[in-house]
């Protein structure tokens, strides 16, 4: 392993510096949590119930848009630091069980734990003393002492006692994931001080990153709850200042980057990024999941349905803008061509997941619209599935003849675009809608130039 700590012996952590590590789910935070530990010396062992997932992962082939990720995996196939596996049986040689399975939710909250549940009863069936549990699926705050360590216990073993149980939270982003898996601080919370002190043992060994130990589970546990209300709460301020600005005329990037350079308590203000909407698999659940768990302990919780509203009419809003747009140019959406620029939910990411994308899309065609769509990032059968619409396989095809172009998810290959080509290859009059490629001014300046009309979120 590339960190050490020296053989520190705790409870439910071998003292030998060789320490092999269980993955229970193959996701994306599986994927990338098991190659980065992979990476760095960890012997991982992989498991998952999509015996196709596990087929492509041994076979060195990654299906998700991760920088270094894909090149990872294909390094890491074959090799004894990796293995991927249907099998649960086949955790029993691992010091360390780390769980990542999905935990989607339903009517504004209601946990789908059925992922979570299978995972833990498996996980009795194989667990053998001095192991220790580590779940980076977020709950509600609680669920893992009232939840998971009930169903770990059917195995005849005691928490405290034979294994240890800790809470560290996933906190990635996507697109940075690997890098920020090497350098964020971990969270850890334990059942007991051993099972916590062996959590964050295991992460200083592996990762060498810093360690931020909480109180409890819970607190663990509500950590990650609150970094993705604070961020889903930000950003609807961010959109609703970009439409303020709009009425009045002034650019909402401007604006913020003005904001943002006053200090305020032990950091700054930060005001976050206007756009398309909110998407992925975090910030349109995590919020909904606090205020589900708070109504239940008979607290009702107004700010997080306000700021949901809010980032969940922003498609609506872009397909607002987009008709506005073509009504200058003196088209009808019925008689306008739109090409959409980038499909995912996020810039440099192929995860369609809950993409704003698609409410924009579903609201050009319901208008009578024609679509065309591309995004070099994305499966081309999961955006089909997705959009109901096969994507173009590339920009020319894509945006040939365009009235205009929604660029909703700015990806590093549309960087290099030249302008003038692009100019090429559209109708006479075309608008290019931002969505979320930020365009510095003098971009928008060379756009306007070549011919284009040009609008933005709050610009």
């Amino acid at each position: 392993m590339k960190h050490s700590s020296n053989g520190v012996s705790v409870r439910f952590l071998p003292a030998q510096e060789h320490i092999t590590a269980g993955i229970v789910g193959l996701g994306y935070v599986g994927s990338c949590i098991a190659a980065t530990l992979a990476d760095n010396g960890v012997g991982v062992i992989g498991v998952d119930t999509d015996a196709t997932l596990v087929e492509e992962l041994a076979g060195g082939h990654c299906r998700f848009s991760e920088a270094g990720l894909p090149e990872l995996v294909s390094r890491l196939a074959g090799t004894a630091a990796f293995q991927a596996t249907t099998e649960y049986a086949a955790l029993a040689a691992a010091d360390v069980v780390i769980v990542t399975v999905g935990t989607p939710i339903r009517d504004q909250g209601v946990l789908m734990d059925l992922q979570l549940r299978g995972a833990c009863e498996e996980l009795s069936r194989h667990l053998r003393p001095g192991q220790l549990l580590i779940f980076k699926s977020t709950v509600p705050a609680g669920m893992t002492r009232e939840l998971v360590l009930p169903l770990l216990e059917r195995s005849g073993l005691t928490c405290g006692t034979d294994f240890g149980l800790a809470f560290c939270p996933e906190r990635l982003s996507e697109g940075n994931a690997l890098r920020e898996l090497r350098s964020f601080p971990i969270v850890v919370g334990g059942w007991c001080d051993e099972s916590a002190d062996a959590a964050a043992e295991f992460w200083r060994r592996a990762l060498g990153v810093e360690i931020i130990r909480c109180a409890s589970l819970e607190t663990a546990e509500m950590v990650k709850l609150a970094d993705n209300w604070w961020i889903d709460h930000n950003i609807a301020m961010a959109n609703e200042l970009a439409m303020v600005c709009a009425t009045v005329g002034v650019d909402v990037l401007d604006v913020i980057a003005a904001a943002n350079s006053i200090k305020k308590g032990s950091g700054s203000v930060n005001i976050l990024l206007p756009s398309v909407g909110v998407g992925g698999s975090c910030l349109t659940k995590d919020p909904w999941m606090v205020w589900r768990s708070a109504g239940e302990r008979g607290l009702a919780l107004r700010t997080i349905p306000a700021a949901r509203e809010v980032n969940d009419g922003m498609p609506r809003y872009t397909f607002g803008l987009i008709v506005e747009e073509l009504a200058k140019l003196g088209r009808a959406p019925e008689q306008a061509k739109v090409a959409v620029l980038g499909l995912a939910f996020k810039n440099d990411t192929g995860d369609l997941r809950a993409t704003p994308t698609q409410p924009v899309i579903a609201a050009l065609r319901e208008a009578g619209a024609e679509v065309t769509l591309h995004d070099p990032l994305v499966d081309e059968d999961e955006a089909e599935k997705t959009f109901g619409l096969r994507p173009c396989a590339s920009v020319e095809e894509a945006v040939r003849d365009a009235d205009c172009l929604a660029v909703l998810a700015w990806h590093r290959p549309f960087r290099d675009l030249d302008l003038t080509w692009l100019r090429r290859q559209v109708a006479p009059s075309c608008a290019v809608i931002d969505g979320r490629a930020y365009y510095p001014r003098e971009t928008i300046a060379r756009l306007r130039e070549l011919g284009f009309a040009y609008r933005g979120i709050g610009r």
